[in-house]
């Protein structure tokens, strides 16, 4: 016996076959995704020295305009890919390098310092995913333009349970204590492929190439924005793929630093102990304790000559 179906239902039936026809099924499933968003500078597309990288600097002003574009650029493609709900990090020297004016309406931004997240400050667990934006290699990288941990005038090594981290992987195992994964990064070819061996199988959008700490062959603007909006929406796709990137309590965290002034004073303190004339470690129990001891180690007014 043949039913009639009422208009309506046909007509829900049409609606819902043009909307998967046009949005893939895996981006319409991470409807209300909530993103967090860390942005340095080092790592933005075409920046190579300090002229581009601190308001002295004569190109500063126009890596503002390339900093907020790439931001940006991950923004749309975080709401193509279902993100609802974004706040941004302003990671880099003095935190207030993201032009403000040219962000959208509806995001949170986290400004300035100190803060005892650090450049992950502003996430928790209600967060689904972690993006890195102009992250840059490690201090103890011998390749990455620019490449430091923290300070680049003070540290000459951070490791975490043995393990010699970049930027990108202390942050990532702060997110990783409320259970956030990283799932992508940008910057040059060498802090893709260091965060890649540490992390996992994160996107990675490389937008420029390094010859040196000061010298690199870059992408153009227009292009590195393409590669990391379709980099973004491409890792979103896969969250479900991606792990947090976590440290076992207890967590043992060693600093190296340039000159031997601050291990001296820090030891003084019950729980570090001094390791050699650079370098203090001490144990803490989870990362948010290893998050805010190191930026107390980052701000607190230690003498730093001989």
């Amino acid at each position: 016996m043949m039913t009639i179906r009422s208009s309506s239902v046909v007509i829900m039936e049409l609606l819902m076959t043009l909307i998967f026809a046009i949005c893939p099924i895996n981006v319409l499933s991470q409807e209300g995704l909530k993103v967090h968003i860390s942005a340095d500078m080092e790592g933005v597309v075409g920046a190579v020295t300090s002229e581009q990288l601190g308001p002295k600097g004569f190109e500063y002003q126009r890596f503002r305009e390339f900093m907020t574009n790439e931001v940006n650029v991950a923004i749309k493609a975080a709401r193509s890919a279902g993100a609802t709900e974004i706040v941004v990090a302003d990671s880099h020297g003095n935190g207030q390098n993201l032009l403000m004016e040219k962000l959208p309406a509806d995001i949170k931004l986290v400004r300035s310092w100190p803060r005892p997240l650090g450049m992950m400050q502003g996430i928790d667990e209600t967060f689904d995913a972690a993006i890195f934006l102009g992250y840059h290699s490690s201090t103890t990288n011998p390749k990455g333009v620019r490449a430091h941990t923290m300070s680049s005038a003070n540290l000459a090594g951070v490791k975490i349970n043995g393990i010699d981290m970049p930027e990108a992987g202390i942050n990532a195992a702060i997110a990783g204590h409320f259970g956030v994964p990283v799932v992508m990064i940008s910057g040059d070819d060498a802090i893709v492929e260091e965060a890649r061996g540490l992390i996992g199988d994160i996107g990675g959008a490389v937008v420029k190439w390094s010859y040196g700490f000061h010298s690199a062959k870059t992408l153009m603007p227009e292009a590195a924005y393409s590669l990391i909006g379709k980099t973004v929406t491409n890792s979103l796709e896969r969250i479900d793929e991606i792990q947090p990137y976590q440290f076992k309590s207890p967590i043992e965290v060693e600093v190296t630093f340039k000159s031997y002034m601050p291990a001296e004073v820090l030891s003084y303190l019950s729980n570090v102990e001094r390791l050699d004339a650079h370098t203090v470690g001490f144990v803490l129990s989870d990362m948010l304790e290893v998050a805010t001891f190191l930026q107390f180690i980052s701000h607190y007014n230690i003498s730093l000559t001989p």
